[in-house]
């Protein structure tokens, strides 16, 4: 089986393509688990710490067709596509933005049209379709309404993946991800870094700076729990999408300040007190646009799952990235 990764060199990829290597098999076009022989790797930077045969690197942009026509080949029998341009960046540079979230997805999906393989193709959406004067928990029915370029291109894209699938080019499935905490790393530009920094850098001996206030509320999901989240979705039978490719993964809504009482219960008041408070009206325009709360009904009966609670995916957090 030969799978394909964009935006691999990023930390959700990175996590995602040592795991199916690990794994050694995935659900395949016979719906039965099958070999992985191939992984293509595929990033602006070359993804590191990758030595296994398994593995090819393509180092390129995925906006040029050129990059895509090499990443997916006639015997490409999945595509996890993960690569954008995050939240922030993209509403500064709206240019950027459209290149890598929506040009380059539908660069991905006229190749895989082209070449009339019909790949099992999983897309990473996010919270940002939705905005506007939306209900304390959003329902699977929800309109989109996005208030960010981020947020609009990735709307875009799910509808091009929904109806590639539905014209049978692809076999599509659309993940809405809640925002990803606790990313290991340092800080990048989407608006939400601030939900993993004000957790990473106390934990590891640093200040960090809270941009929003404590009632802001949030909807999480650790790398674990994406990690597995997206391997599910790749594996299910694409019957059980019914009417559409698209669905709101389940979640865990806390606000900052249950995220910070969390890690005083976890690493100490010491490590807590190093968060600083300075609300950003940039940061606060776009994270408050966003909903904190899904129903998320229709992927939990699919068979999707959550994080148990906020302690736990900090204890996940230590132990996967600081413990020796």
């Amino acid at each position: 089986m030969h799978i394909a990764i964009t935006g691999a060199a990023g930390f959700l990829g990175s996590k995602l393509a040592r795991h199916l290597l690990d794994a050694g098999s995935l659900i395949g076009r016979s719906g039965q688990p099958e070999e992985i022989t191939r992984i293509t790797l595929v990033d602006v930077v070359a993804p590191v710490g990758f030595s296994d045969p398994r593995v090819d690197i393509i180092v390129g942009d995925i906006s040029d067709a050129k990059t895509i026509e090499a990443m997916i080949v006639p015997t490409t029998d999945s595509i996890f596509h993960l690569a954008a341009v995050v939240s922030g960046h993209a509403e500064v540079d709206f240019d950027l933005g459209m290149k890598i979230n929506f040009d380059a997805t539908r660069h991905i999906l006229e190749r895989a049209r082209a070449l009339g393989t019909q790949p099992r193709v999983v897309f990473t959406s996010s919270v940002a379709v939705f905005g506007g004067d939306l209900p304390a928990k959003v329902p699977d029915t929800m309109g989109l309404m996005p208030q960010s370029s981020y947020g609009a291109q990735k709307a875009m894209g799910e509808l091009l993946v929904n109806d590639y699938s539905r014209k049978g080019f692809i076999d599509g499935r659309v993940l809405r991800m809640p925002t990803i905490s606790v990313r290991p790393g340092v800080p990048n530009k989407a608006a939400s870094s601030f939900a993993s920094g004000i957790l990473r850098e106390p934990l590891n001996g640093q200040a960090a700076i809270c941009p929003v206030s404590g009632d802001t509320r949030m909807w999480l999901m650790s790398p674990r729990q994406a990690v597995q989240n997206l391997v599910y979705g790749h594996n299910l039978d694409a019957a059980q999408f019914t009417f559409t490719r698209i669905v709101s993964l389940p979640g865990l809504s806390v606000t900052v300040r249950e995220m910070v009482d969390a890690l005083e219960s976890v690493a100490g008041a010491e490590v807590a007190q190093r968060i600083q408070w300075q609300e950003d009206d940039v940061v606060k325009r776009i994270v408050n646009s966003w909903p904190g709360d899904f129903e998320a009904a229709r992927a939990k009966a699919m068979g999707f799952t959550a994080d148990a609670d906020f302690a736990s995916v900090i204890r996940a957090h230590i132990q996967d990235e600081l413990a020796p």
